[in-house]
């Protein structure tokens, strides 16, 4: 946890986690937070890990998108962000990331005095915290829950996501599995915590 080369770390720099289930507009303020910093002349890099584009971007539902950076396993986000010139990062499905890479968050911040803003579902399908997630909840300095109203199908605030399979509501499976809120096969759902446990749709 020594500062990267050539760089002086800032004081009060932040980790921030923004959460909140499926459609509360996680990506959609990461693009607004990531313009108003460069707007002020800041220098940042936006990464994201298994966008639902299927590509390096960060995508939004209502339409906004924007390059950035698709993190893997073995990189070293400290490395990614060695230029003395970057001022913060951005890190959208932080769900995603690794629990390592939550660490180099928080030596980003420590010892060099770069801002992160890190946003991302809380918990999976089945309800557990994602590893990833559950380290940002330990180590961030503001935990965020977005105040954007998700509603279930009842009407009541929305805040577990269900992996839907050819129209029911599945438990078991594979952790990591992309998907979107559409009417494919395989897709999720926002449900609020009463409908989530009962498995009903609609």
């Amino acid at each position: 946890m020594t500062p990267t080369p050539e760089r002086t770390a800032r004081s009060g720099a932040r980790l921030k986690f923004y959460y909140g289930p499926m459609d509360c507009g996680k990506s959609t303020l990461a693009l607004q937070i990531h313009h108003n910093h460069a707007r002020q002349g800041r220098v940042g890099l936006l990464l994201t890990r298994d966008d639902r584009s299927g590509r390096g971007r960060v995508t939004t539902r209502i339409g906004l998108a924007k390059a950035a950076v698709e993190v893997r396993d073995e990189q070293d986000l400290r490395e990614l962000a060695s230029s003395p010139q970057i001022d913060y990062i951005i890190c959208d499905e932080a769900q995603f990331f690794t629990v390592q890479h939550v660490e180099q968050m928080a030596d980003l911040v420590d010892c060099d005095g770069v801002d992160v803003y890190a946003f991302g579902l809380a918990t999976d399908f089945t309800s557990s915290m994602f590893p990833a997630s559950a380290r940002l909840f330990e180590l961030a300095d503001e935990v965020l829950r977005l105040q954007v109203e998700v509603l279930c199908w009842c009407g009541a605030q929305g805040v577990l996501n269900a992996r839907v399979l050819h129209g029911r509501l599945v438990r078991e499976g594979e952790r990591f599995v992309v998907g979107d809120t559409d009417n494919d096969d395989l897709h999720y759902q926002v449900l609020c915590r009463r409908h989530y446990r009962s498995g009903e749709l609609s």
